[in-house]
């Protein structure tokens, strides 16, 4: 094995065993050029003894918080715990992600493939793009004689890209040719850069260009149907070329120029590579691949559109049933929609997710939350001069909980699980070939957890895949809102309801307590009784103690009353230093038991020793039968009275400790 590739390999060969953990990195599965890379691995993995975890993101979004939802997926996997990895780092957007990737590989010291990307210290398995790029522009100026051209870029930051367009330069420079530097397009390798890359070219205003030469097969499609949109031919007007050769997995109506590469080959020899690594089998780190250009229609050599008619009708037929399982799947994912809009618990959430999965029938499924995907910071946010830190709700938790587990048919319970487990250990001598897709699941940045996906008939390979998670994770998030905001009714409830200074009812909570019983008394006519409280000598206490001594004196008083009202009474601070204490049915004996247990608690906190200040209460009631029209807080000023008499006859000179 070269030394370069051995210094960040610090395993060296990893001890035998019957089958290896590879992760795999990659954004955008649903494009050709990943869906085949990734068919090629899937057939491979168990030839060569590997289960392969594919650590997914969706990107392309405008909205920058959505993007880093999206990357966060790749923070999840711990590369300490796998055999080996896999990268198309070139379909990342963002180079720092890349680059974060790479340092934590080189820190685990694990064996890496790098597909195209080539990276000195990884395997590496490519095709030369450059060359391939050549021999395009270079059949375009000698066998069509075409000098003018448009270039529809990838982005300036992936290697492939760069090395196409050098490629195409080069030939032009060799050719004494020069094209302006607002005919080279820098695009995204996606579908719309090929469409906006026309509309600028049209919109130049100068002679347009004999062909355009695309980067990849997907913006170059595109740029046919705008430029027919716009009422020219391809290729009698202008002829476009592309990259890739994926016309059998899009049928374009025209068949394209481009560069045949074998992606499931690619696929395949990064498993080979990592398993001759692990083997101790002496390898080249970088294999280039044979790749050969196609001249066919859109450049204008149709001379070579010879497939035959079998072909086509085999083509339609596998387009067809690609079409008729993306109308099966859309029409679930519509009524998936439809009942998860509606839906106001997270038991129901689950429910509809349940029945969904069971129509797809995984053979592995779990839908894994960070445990703090519910939290509620939202709501300590509005504390005055509280400030909330996403720091908690942008990464994923050491614990992860899985409200759902589907194996081989059956749901399980499973109780949390580590983060470094990903996913829970539950099937045992797991034959090699698994494959694990693994999707995160986000609102913005706020990480919620994560789906797991082994052998589904889910089309993972298709955008509407990327809709069915958006359609999870906001579905997710309006749930947690809600519940969110029902927490935080129950808190504007609760600070209505409650005295916040000794944790008891205040009169609105009283009033909320007690209005049905005591419309009730009054209808039926029955007994209430109503007792007032009143803390002797508070003033004493607060000259002598301080107000904070004379505070806890208040809450002492509710505390009593908490540990004294145990038979359904209702009471509340009235305001002050004064209480009140409401019951219906009561007895007179009854109340004197409640005087007596109260006194009975106050006694039991002052032999406590625990307060600088002797505790003294007095305490009236009343019990009568209301009437129509009365209300209960006229009882209050009887029982305020009988309280006063109680209270002169006590004397209060001995309440306070010497």
């Amino acid at each position: 094995m070269p030394d370069h590739v051995s210094r960040y390999t610090k395993r060296g060969a990893v001890t035998r065993m019957s089958t290896y953990k590879v992760a795999l990195i990659v954004e955008e599965m649903d494009q050709s050029y990943q869906s085949s890379i990734l068919s090629g691995i899937s057939s491979a993995a168990a030839e060569f003894s590997l289960n392969i975890s594919v650590f997914v993101s969706f990107s392309g979004s405008i909205n920058p918080d959505h993007e880093k939802g999206e990357f966060n997926i790749f923070n999840l996997p711990d590369f300490n715990d796998f055999d080996g990895a896999i990268l198309l780092t070139n379909t990342l957007a963002h180079q720092n992600v890349v680059d974060e990737i790479l340092e934590r590989i080189k820190a685990a010291g694990i064996p890496a493939v790098s597909l195209d990307n080539d990276i000195p210290y990884l395997y590496h398995v490519g095709i030369d793009n450059r060359t391939a790029m050549y021999r395009i522009t270079e059949h375009l100026i000698n066998a069509h004689g075409f000098t003018r051209f448009a270039y529809i870029s990838g982005p300036d930051d992936n290697p492939e890209s760069c090395d196409r367009l050098n490629g195409f330069l080069e030939v032009l420079h060799e050719h004494n040719l020069s094209i302006p530097d607002e005919f080279i397009y820098r695009g995204s390798f996606r579908a719309p850069s090929g469409r906006h890359a026309v509309d600028h070219f049209l919109s130049l205003g100068c002679d347009l260009p004999e062909a355009i030469i695309c980067a990849n097969d997907v913006m170059a499609a595109a740029a046919i149907n705008r430029l027919t949109d716009a009422g020219y031919k391809v290729p009698d007007d202008i002829a476009v070329t592309g990259f890739d050769n994926t016309y059998n997995s899009h049928n374009y109506h025209i068949e394209l120029t481009t560069v045949d590469r074998p992606l499931a080959l690619s696929g395949r020899l990064a498993c080979k590579m990592l398993f001759n690594h692990f083997n101790n089998m002496p390898q080249d780190r970088s294999v280039i691949l044979n790749m050969s250009t196609r001249f066919t229609e859109s450049c204008g050599c149709a001379h070579n559109a010879n497939r035959k008619l079998s072909e086509f009708r085999e083509l339609n037929y596998r387009n067809y049933m690609r079409f008729e399982k993306s109308q099966d799947f859309m029409s679930d994912l519509n009524k998936l929609s439809v009942d998860l809009i509606s839906t106001d618990s997270f038991e129901q959430f689950l429910s509809y997710l349940k029945n969904f999965t069971k129509k797809f029938s995984p053979e592995e499924y779990y839908f894994c939350l960070c445990d703090n995907w519910l939290c509620d910071a939202d709501i300590d946010e509005l504390r005055p001069n509280k400030v909330k830190s996403l720091g908690d709700v942008t990464e994923f938790t050491d614990d992860i909980l899985v409200p759902i587990a589907y194996i081989n048919g059956v749901f399980c319970d499973v109780p949390k699980i580590k983060r470094k487990e990903i996913i829970p250990h539950i099937l045992d001598n797991q034959k090699p070939g698994r494959v694990y897709y693994h999707i995160p699941l986000h609102f913005g940045d706020r990480c919620l957890g994560y789906m797991v996906i082994c052998n589904s008939k889910l089309p993972l390979h298709n955008s509407m895949f990327e809709t069915f998670c958006i359609t999870l994770s906001n579905s997710l998030e309006n749930i947690r809102k809600v519940i969110t905001l029902e927490n935080a009714l129950e808190r504007l409830g609760k600070l209505y309801a409650t005295d916040t200074f000794s944790g008891i009812n205040n009169r609105n909570g009283f009033v909320l307590e007690s209005e049905d019983v005591y419309r009730q008394c009054v209808e039926e006519q029955r007994d209430i009784m109503l007792m007032f409280i009143d803390l002797d000598g508070l003033k004493k206490i607060n000259d002598t103690y301080g107000h904070d001594t004379g505070d806890k004196a208040i809450c002492c008083i509710a505390d009593v009353l908490v540990k004294s009202c145990v038979n359904g009474e209702i009471f509340c601070r009235f305001g002050g230093d004064e209480f009140i204490v409401f019951a219906a049915d009561f007895t007179d004996l009854q109340a004197q038991k409640l005087t007596k247990d109260i006194q009975n608690n106050i006694t039991e906190i002052n032999n406590s020793g625990k307060n600088p200040f002797t505790l003294s209460a007095s305490t009236g009631y009343v019990i009568a039968k209301p009437q129509e029209g009365e209300d209960i807080f006229n009882f209050v000023t009887d029982a305020d009275n009988v309280m006063y008499t109680q209270k002169r006859k006590k004397k209060l000179s001995k309440y306070l400790k010497g």
